[in-house]
């Protein structure tokens, strides 16, 4: 990552409605599993996906069994979107095993610069403001990048948690 560079975490906004799709695009054309989760909203009526994402934040309309959550998109400079983190407000217990706190994503094309680094950071200062005192933070086992990525933040291992398909999830805690 260039040190010139500027990020910061923005709300979802449909100001910046050509570039997220180029990211979305980008996501479609890698047939990469889209993480986080929220990525894999259909944008195709946009500005109903950014009341979704922010209704979301308020609680408002979640399915059973869900809690609320904050999605950021990380920008820089020139309003590229870089990454996007989803930060849930509380733990369930199947975010306790296998979802955490925090899921983030970087689009392809920009991975292995360090932006993941930072915005797990950011996201980080987030999870602090929303009163979280120690965030978890998972990766699959064999997702080096972000293993080295929650580290690099922090991230105290845990007991790993093996999902049905055998799917070993690597669990960290982090204090804020």
């Amino acid at each position: 990552m260039e040190s010139s560079q500027h990020l910061s975490l923005t709300k979802p906004t449909v100001d910046l409605k050509e570039e997220y799709l180029s990211f979305y695009e980008e996501w479609l054309e890698s047939q990469e599993s889209m993480v986080p989760w929220v990525i894999k909203k259909d944008p195709a009526n946009f500005a109903a996906m950014v009341q979704f994402l922010n209704d979301s934040e308020q609680g408002i309309n979640l399915p059973k069994g869900w809690v609320p959550d904050s999605t950021f998109w990380l920008i820089n400079q020139d309003k590229r979107i870089l990454g996007v983190v989803n930060i849930r407000h509380q733990l369930t217990e199947f975010l306790l095993n296998s979802g955490g706190h925090i899921g983030y994503g970087i689009r392809p094309s920009e991975r292995r610069k360090g932006y993941a680094t930072k915005l797990l950071s950011l996201s980080l200062e987030k999870a602090k403001e929303l009163g979280i005192k120690k965030a978890l933070v998972v990766c699959d086992e064999d997702n080096t990048g972000s293993f080295k990525t929650i580290i690099n933040n922090g991230g105290i291992p845990d007991s790993d948690f093996i999902e049905a398909d055998g799917n070993i999830i690597k669990r960290f805690w982090i204090d804020l």
